[in-house]
């Protein structure tokens, strides 16, 4: 089962992106890792402001879904017609993979990394 987590909002600036997100549209700021990734309460999904560091969807605003086993959700996923852009892979917070849906769009599948 999957749930959206979050979407990805590439940015060029942090500090301008989270002016703009937080100061003038109000969004909280629930989490930041320094100029590559900040979390914003959306209202019920994060917005994820990403700077090239964490811009694993490339320039794209993409969803990301937290699933429960990200090598298990990219394999049922791939057989249901998605393309795999990125392999599953350990990033600073999570294990993640990039996929594409058979429209041609980008997502993100995630699961928090184990302790």
């Amino acid at each position: 089962m999957s749930k959206l987590g979050n979407v990805l909002v590439p940015v060029d600036d942090m500090e301008a992106a989270i002016a703009f997100y937080a100061g003038t549209l109000g969004l909280t700021i629930k989490f930041r890792d320094g100029d590559r990734f900040a979390a914003l309460d959306g209202g019920g999904a994060t917005v994820a402001l990403v700077t090239a560091a964490e811009q694993v969807a490339g320039a794209a605003t993409a969803p990301s879904y937290k699933v429960d086993d990200v090598t298990r959700a990219v394999k049922e996923l791939t057989g249901a017609g998605a393309e795999v852009v990125r392999e599953a892979e350990a990033g600073p917070h999570e294990t993640r993979a990039v996929l594409r849906d058979p429209s041609g769009n980008v997502f993100v599948l995630y699961s928090p990394l184990q302790p």
